[in-house]
């Protein structure tokens, strides 16, 4: 394949954006970075300058091919959208894309970003390295980009959370946000702007629910959303094992007759007076008793109640049943300040359901789930975004054992 190790990525980057290199982010965080010649890509059009894998959150991953254009057009748009070039804090994996663009909206800014060096996302390393950073900036603007997992865990810490507060931006997406954890950032003075975008669309395109300059959004008939415009990828690819890099054909990404990309997600959405709400993914919905159960809705509807009675997170998936076909499940993670309430009904999960369920809550006319499982961390993959797939394998497991 000729493919080169990356060690100076700053100066990959320039080359990427400059047409000299087309830049390859590996599946998995420890893999290498590497180059290849734009001669490598076997499409008609312009190479990219960026070829990287998504999540899979949905199935396989896909490796999506994302232009120059692309790629500055949401990075300055960024810039635009908040309080102009800055210094940025990176504490997401670098092969995912919104890891990826701190490094690039740092490079544009004429600066390294501040780069943890701790294996796993811990509250006191990110106080560590905020406080690094703002002993620098010399009166610049401070941002940085994080999951709703890595805020949970701020939030808890009260270094870190005074820290979380200088910053002047704090990008928060990746997965659902839960109005509970808006609400307690918002609380303590935190500057949250809520993005939403996929590796697809050069990362968030969407900040606090309005588009980009220059992206479209569109509902479809099934309730999806549809983006359009610059930040859009050409293509998916596939790298042959002679290392070339392939386009591949897939309704998801499309181009129109002048040139337009559109990329046709799977998330649920709605707009009002222009501003976008993601109602979760299509392909998540829970068909139970012969009902459309969204998860994503009885997380956000759930949570700002029960954390009241000591549920820090919560995530709904199902396991098989002979009545309902799938029975809904909430997998939640505890903090400190559980009531007695709920404590005592914690050695039965239907038990600790009812207790949950019959909270006021507001979701009347709702199924909610008839199982709860107290866990120690809820299943996410590598960038923050909940895997529900292994939250469902692990529903399947504790009911079992609950059963046996």
């Amino acid at each position: 394949m000729n493919a080169q190790p990356v060690e100076d990525l700053p100066g990959t980057i320039d080359r990427a954006l400059g047409g000299q290199s087309i830049l390859i982010l590996p599946r998995t965080r420890d893999a290498p970075i590497t180059e290849v010649a734009p001669s490598m890509f076997a499409g008609s059009g312009r190479a990219p300058a960026l070829v990287l894998f998504t999540s899979g959150s949905t199935g396989t991953a896909k490796a999506v091919a994302l232009s120059a254009e692309a790629l500055a057009t949401s990075a300055r748009a960024t810039e635009r959208l908040l309080a102009g070039p800055g210094e940025w804090h990176l504490s997401l994996p670098i092969n995912h894309i919104a890891g990826f663009q701190v490094e690039l909206r740092a490079r544009l800014a004429g600066r390294e970003p501040v780069r943890t060096t701790s294996a796993t996302f811990t509250a006191d390393a990110f106080a560590d390295e905020a406080g690094e950073l703002f002993a620098r900036s010399g009166g610049r603007p401070s941002y940085t980009s994080l999951v709703p997992t890595q805020m949970h865990r701020i939030l808890a810490d009260e270094r870190a959370t005074q820290a979380a507060a200088k910053f002047d931006a704090i990008l928060l997406g990746g997965s659902a946000i839960s109005p509970a954890l808006l609400e307690q950032a918002a609380a303590r003075g935190l500057s949250i702007v809520r993005t939403y975008g996929m590796s697809e669309t050069a990362g968030g395109c969407v900040y606090n629910g309005v588009p980009f300059d220059g992206v479209e959004i569109t509902i479809t008939n099934s309730s999806t959303i549809d983006l359009r415009g610059r930040v859009v990828a050409d293509s998916y690819v596939e790298i042959t094992p002679e290392g070339h890099i392939a386009p591949v054909d897939d309704q998801a990404l499309t181009t129109d007759d002048d040139g337009a990309r559109s990329m046709h997600t799977s998330d649920l959405g709605r707009l009002d007076d222009g501003v976008l709400t993601v109602l979760g993914r299509a392909d998540d919905i829970i068909v139970s008793g012969g009902t459309n159960v969204s998860p994503h809705a009885l997380e956000t509807g759930l949570l700002p109640i029960w954390q009241h009675h000591g549920i820090a997170e919560v995530l709904v998936t199902w396991v098989p049943d002979d009545e309902w076909g799938k029975l809904l499940v909430a997998l939640v993670r505890l903090d400190d300040s559980v009531s007695s309430a709920v404590s005592e009904t914690m050695n039965s999960p239907r038990d600790f359901a009812r207790c949950l369920g019959g909270l006021d809550h507001g979701m009347h006319g709702q199924l909610l789930p008839r199982l709860a499982f107290p866990v120690r961390q809820i299943p996410n993959r590598s960038i923050g975004k909940p895997d529900r797939q292994a939250a469902a394998r692990l529903a399947a497991e504790m009911a079992e054992t609950d059963n046996s």
